[in-house]
């Protein structure tokens, strides 16, 4: 089968031939329908965050159809549209017992640790594979998983309760999601911090008010149109210093930031007069949970979520479309998602 590859960190993907893999007793080999370009993708070809082993078929936001079961899978049959849960783990430590899965000491993220969907095929245990609702087409389907999952994550961490205030700090694919979710938790204002113009006119469309980071300051416009106060919830999705301060400053008393975009800098802050002073809580988003993810589909299922908008380009299983969006995202274009389909 053909796969897109990570073979030296630094340097373009490659298209391989390999083996279509094989399937153990609880497992399913999917036929990948589709594939979601995550900005993350773009760090782990930099060797921001370390992949291992290489070569490595990157891509984690996959959907497709299910080819052939294991002998002893039983809820899964040929034929049936799934999504995926991209934390392989091994359902049996403290971690897995409570549901905090993202910190089993086994896990393996699909094209990360091990093969992704950047390809014809991928094989996954059963328990990763979700039926897909015939509702939400593949390309929507995948992004469900990486985008949507961790902004729905982002929000439950922010403890975000009817009434209150967010800002979404970068929104492209996770931070659009997490837009139309503030909302749906019951956010009463969402404000959609980028400077891209076509991200913030679509946030508005699900009811952001935009703040433009090149044309205004924008812990100054925040405050402005809070009267002063700040936001109760930040959700930071981009992964840079300033913008993580940005999450910071402008909360309003007791609010709390979430920091979901990847970076390997420090960061700095004033910790009287901005973290202790103001009682601001910095909580840390890592992935999402396999138990959340029936809920992101059903309200997408159900128009609560609307991630037709989300995906603004597909390409084909081509190396140098997949270089050409990765370089896009590395310089802060790409529009919001791009899918490949195989």
């Amino acid at each position: 089968m053909k796969a897109v590859r990570l073979v030296e960190v630094g340097s373009p993907l490659a298209l391989q031939e390999i083996p279509v893999p094989e399937i153990g007793e609880r497992e399913v080999l999917v036929r990948v329908r589709a594939t979601g370009i995550c900005h993350s993708d773009a760090h782990y070809r930099a060797g921001r965050s370390p992949v291992h082993p290489l070569p490595m078929t990157l891509g984690h936001e996959v959907a497709g159809a299910v080819e052939r079961t294991g002998g002893e899978v039983r809820n899964l049959k040929a034929g049936d549209r799934v999504c995926l849960h991209y934390n392989i783990t091994c359902g049996e430590c403290g971690f897995c017992g409570t549901g905090n899965e993202q910190f089993c000491p086994r896990v393996l993220m699909i094209g990360h640790f091990t093969s992704g969907g950047y390809a014809e095929y991928i094989a996954v245990p059963a328990r990763n594979a979700l039926l897909l609702p015939p509702e939400i087409p593949f390309a929507q389907g995948a992004t469900l998983m990486c985008a949507s999952a961790t902004a729905f994550h982002s929000l439950r961490k922010s403890r975000l309760r009817a009434g209150e205030t967010a800002a979404i700090i970068g929104v492209g694919g996770l931070g659009m999601s997490a837009v139309q979710l503030a909302r749906a938790f019951g956010a009463i204002e969402v404000f959609a911090v980028d400077i891209r113009k076509e991200s913030l006119s679509l946030a508005a469309t699900f009811g952001a008010l935009p703040v433009h980071a090149r044309e205004v300051d924008p812990l100054e416009e925040i405050r402005r149109l809070t009267g002063g106060r700040g936001v109760d919830v930040a959700i930071e999705m981009l992964g840079s210093p300033l913008t993580m301060q940005q999450a910071v400053r402008c909360l309003a008393p007791m609010g709390r930031a979430v920091f979901v975009g990847i970076s390997d800098e420090p960061v700095t802050f004033d910790t009287y007069r901005e973290v202790l002073g103001n009682e601001a809580e910095i909580i840390g988003c890592s992935d999402h949970l396999l138990s959340e993810l029936p809920t992101v589909i059903e309200m997408a299922r159900r128009g609560v979520l609307d991630t037709a908008h989300v995906v603004t380009r597909t390409i084909p299983l081509d190396a140098h479309a997949i270089n050409e969006t990765l370089d896009s995202l590395e310089n802060g274009g790409a529009g919001i998602r791009t899918v490949i389909i195989p």
